[in-house]
């Protein structure tokens, strides 16, 4: 979600600074603007005193301004943390009944579960992407299947095999997982 979030920011944003950009470039070039448009001509400001100092007056104008752009930084600062955020897990802390912990690579865990997933039978690929804190982590897993497996069954000996070695490895007391089965395209099997 935050990737399309992103990307639709992006494009409306870019959008935006190319419209304007290239209409002021086109009145600063010569071309007539329409009669609505924000400047006239080549030499007309974008914002002249009389615009800006036109709501000066008004109580409700200054609230508004600073409440909008207080909006507008709020929002761009939610989007660059969301944007910088680490989303996969570095390391897992695996308790090792002494007091003290170990700590496992991430990706050496999320290797061995999708190595142990992607060898049961049918499932042609399988990827693992852990997340969540390095004392609860969550498991993230794709399968993809070949035409005759049955999903259920697939999705049984995912989590009665490969996610529980993984949480009785690691010492966790409880590994959930988000799994997304897709199928192989395949053609279509003649019937005779």
């Amino acid at each position: 979600m935050l990737r399309i979030v992103n990307r639709v920011l992006l494009g409306f944003a870019g959008l935006v600074l190319v419209l304007l950009g290239g209409s002021v470039l086109a009145v600063g070039l010569g071309l007539k603007p329409p009669s609505w448009w924000i400047h006239d001509g080549r030499h007309d400001v974008l914002l002249s005193d009389t615009a800006r100092a036109r709501w000066r007056d008004d109580g409700w104008w200054w609230p508004t301004v600073i409440g909008v752009l207080a909006l507008c930084v709020l929002l761009a600062l939610w989007w660059l943390t969301a944007v910088l955020r680490r989303r996969r897990l570095a390391e897992v802390l695996v308790d090792t009944g002494d007091g003290e912990g170990a700590l496992l690579r991430g990706r050496a865990l999320e290797g061995v579960l999708a190595d142990e997933a992607g060898r049961a039978d049918g499932v042609q690929r399988a990827q693992v992407l852990l997340t969540g804190r390095r004392s609860t982590p969550e498991a993230r897993v794709q399968l993809l299947l070949e035409p005759h497996v049955d999903p259920g069954q697939a999705l049984h000996l995912l989590t009665t095999e490969a996610l529980a070695h993984a949480r009785d490895s690691a010492g966790l007391a409880a590994l959930p997982a988000e799994v997304r089965l897709r199928g192989v395209k395949h053609r279509a099997e003649r019937v005779s």
